[in-house]
């Protein structure tokens, strides 16, 4: 017994000394934020604007950070402070437009067109919120289909990572304006929350150039405001739930009496993002619209103007759902199948023939569209080549379409019922991209879009100074045909290089189609002065655009610089419907772009200068009215002056270069004067 006793303390010696089984900690649980991670498409023109960049332009609005991308381009030069917000439709290689978007623009997997309109509500966006930029140039996106004719934009919310727990940003500048933004970040355990929210407001500036104002012009004052709250939970080890609710509001009006705007929308979605080795996606959102917009006749002496058209209350509601799997088929070949679902409504109210100014009738227009398809995507790795393929099939409606126009005083004047219309259309894209050497990828690719008209484009009639465009509910599906080649060099991470030359044939080309000048009185816009004229939606025989794209990038420690140039050789085929139009330009396409971005960061201090070119352009179909070339400088400034807290100096179009944007009547309409900002940015603490 003394013998074991004595031992007992030898024992418990020897059995500390053994090896111990201790228990694995928990595999951490990352929250990502993120939607799947799609095989990349080398075999086409692509870019990325990182979050540095997108949070440090001169205006701090979303058109400013696109603008970086020559080629990415609104219908009108102006930007959302003073433009109509149906003269923001986004489009790529220059194909030309009117306010629907020919490029897609995706925030978070959800389309961000308006659901009516297809143009892009930019107050609605803060900078502050975007964690990246990925732009696909050329059509044939077989993950999208409609819409995604020259290209997608796609924009990744900012995740933790990213993100401070507090950042503000607040400045002032000239004509009594206000810009101001903040972003709130909470992350917590399995899950984090982003709230955001985004003030903007100016007395504005005189749309009209001084050499033509009249009396009646004056500055056109903007207020805007948008708030998004975001949170992302991790609901099991590859499970993440991901929820966005977000909205706007957008006063402003065009100088002119008669002519306020208010544009107001909300959105909701909601993801499930699965990480495992089968990959998944399945999202849900809505969206809803509110636009209304007056329009105003001048004078040619610009002493009077009387209201034309109010387009009281134009709503619209956008409804959609997707899923999308990639299963695991190994390092080298990679596979996206997923469908998709997306149903636009809404309808123009408005008030209209207006005498002794007052108006003696109405109208309301509007319908439904629908598409739903199902896609494929796949691409395979056989040492340095890379071959893809990519393919989808739509079906599409068109329905509920209607007109009805009555007297004030009584009685209906029409009472149309359009009939209902469906089809199908595929969409596809074939590349490859070959390794040349480790430094240089060379690729070609051919492809096949189509796009949808919206029913703005098929029931709202519209007017821009004294000209009227009637809308047409016959319109046909666009669809585009093209192909490109292209050159990509990446020395490291310090110098990127990429040219592409590319040729895209859009057929069916809805356009706004001059029918006749005024004096007179028209089907679906009324009375037109001797100043405007009549145009009404149509589809073209065809858009042709030949073109060329160079970008690079340099980055050499704290100096860095990007560029970006695009050149565009387009012309329209009118057939037999327009063949005047034979061999012109399409309206609102320059032959050259160019942007570039010149700065240096060494901690909170940083300095930066941005170049952007456009060359002249028509503002008509016709060719009859150019609007000319134009280079402006911006710059950015900002210095540390406390903790957490940088001076932060801004200035747009620095030498106040005319940017011609439109005319008003035979007065010219220009954008982007000169804006300089002084202000605080609160970075807050890590």
């Amino acid at each position: 017994m003394i013998d074991l006793l004595s031992a007992a303390p030898l024992a418990l010696v020897l059995a500390a000394a053994q090896p111990q089984e201790v228990p694995a900690p928990p595999p951490e649980i990352v929250v990502t934020g993120r939607g799947l991670s799609l095989p990349s498409t080398g075999s086409t023109a692509g870019t990325v604007i990182e979050r540095e960049r997108a949070t440090n332009t001169a205006s701090g609005r979303l058109e400013d950070v696109l603008a970086d991308v020559a080629g990415l381009q609104s219908f009108r030069r102006a930007d959302s402070r003073s433009a109509n917000p149906t003269a923001q439709g986004i489009t790529l290689r220059g194909l030309g437009g009117n306010a629907a978007s020919r490029a897609l623009l995706i925030l978070d997997g959800v389309p961000q067109a308006d659901p009516f309109g297809g143009w892009i509500a930019f107050p609605g966006f803060s900078t502050d919120r975007i964690g990246a930029v990925r732009v696909r140039r050329g059509g044939g996106s077989g993950r999208w289909g409609s819409g995604a004719i020259g290209g997608v934009i796609e924009i990744d919310s900012a995740t933790p990572d990213q993100l401070r727990p507090f950042t503000a940003e607040a400045l002032y500048g000239e004509r009594n304006a206000v810009d101001a933004r903040a972003t709130a970040t909470l992350a917590r355990g399995p899950g984090f929350a982003t709230l955001s929210a985004g003030y903007a407001r100016g007395d504005g500036f005189a749309p009209i150039v001084e050499a033509d104002r009249g009396p009646v012009d004056r500055a056109a004052p903007y207020e805007q405001f948008n708030a998004a709250l975001r949170a992302v939970v991790r609901v099991a080890p590859d499970l993440e739930l991901q929820s966005t609710v977000q909205g706007f509001t957008d006063r402003r009006d065009r100088g002119l009496d008669f002519t306020k705007i208010e544009s107001d929308g909300a959105d909701a979605s909601v993801r499930l993002v699965g990480s495992g080795d089968w990959r998944f996606s399945v999202l849900g959102y809505v969206q809803t619209r509110r636009f209304a917009s007056q329009f105003a006749s001048v004078n040619a002496d610009r002493t009077t103007v009387t209201p034309t058209l109010d387009q009281y209350n134009t709503p619209g509601t956008g409804l959609g759902g997707r899923v999308e799997l990639i299963p695991p088929l190994g390092p080298d070949i990679d596979l996206a199948i997923g469908a998709d679902i997306r149903a636009l409504s809404g309808r123009t109210q408005e008030l209209y023939t207006y005498v002794a100014s007052m108006p003696t009738r109405r109208r309301q227009a509007g319908g439904e569209t629908r598409t739903m398809g199902a896609f494929a995507s796949l691409s395979a790795r056989l040492g340095p080549v890379r071959i893809e393929g990519e393919g989808r099939i739509d079906d599409w409606r068109i329905g509920n379409g209607s007109l009805f126009e009555a007297a004030l005083a009584g009685g209906t004047l029409t009472d149309t019922r359009f009939a209902d219309r469906s089809g199908s259309e595929a969409t596809g894209h074939v590349g490859i991209a070959w390794a040349l050497a480790e430094p240089v990828t060379l690729r070609a690719s051919a492809y096949r879009a189509w796009r949808l008209p919206t029913p703005n484009e098929l029931y709202r009639p519209f007017r821009a100074g004294a000209d009227a465009t009637a809308a047409n509910a016959n319109l046909r599906p666009e669809t585009l045909e093209g192909y490109e080649g292209g050159i990509d060099v990446a020395l490291g991470r310090r110098v990127t290089i990429g040219a592409t030359v590319f040729r895209n044939v859009l057929s069916d080309a809805i356009a706004n189609v001059t029918v006749a000048r005024g004096p007179g009185t028209f089907p679906g816009v009324g009375f037109v002065s001797a100043a405007g004229f009549y145009r009404r939606r149509d589809n073209l025989e065809a858009i042709r655009s030949t073109g060329v794209e160079i970008d690079g990038r340099l980055n050499l420690g704290p100096f860095h610089a990007q560029a970006s140039y695009a050149y565009v050789d387009a012309s329209v085929d009118g057939g037999a419907l327009a063949p005047a139009l034979d061999g012109l330009a399409p309206a609102q396409v320059p032959e050259h772009q160019a942007s570039a971005t010149f700065g240096w960061t060494r901690g909170a201090w940083g300095a930066s200068t941005t170049l952007r070119y456009l060359s002249s352009q028509f503002e008509d179909d016709q060719n009859s009215r150019t609007l000319g070339d134009a280079l402006t400088i911006d710059a950015v400034l900002s210095a540390p002056i406390a903790r957490g807290v940088s001076l932060v100096a801004r200035g747009e179009n620095l030498f106040d270069t005319v940017v011609e944007t439109g005319f008003s009547n035979a007065a010219v309409e220009r954008a982007r004067p000169r804006q300089l900002w002084i202000g605080l940015r609160w970075g807050g603490e890590q």
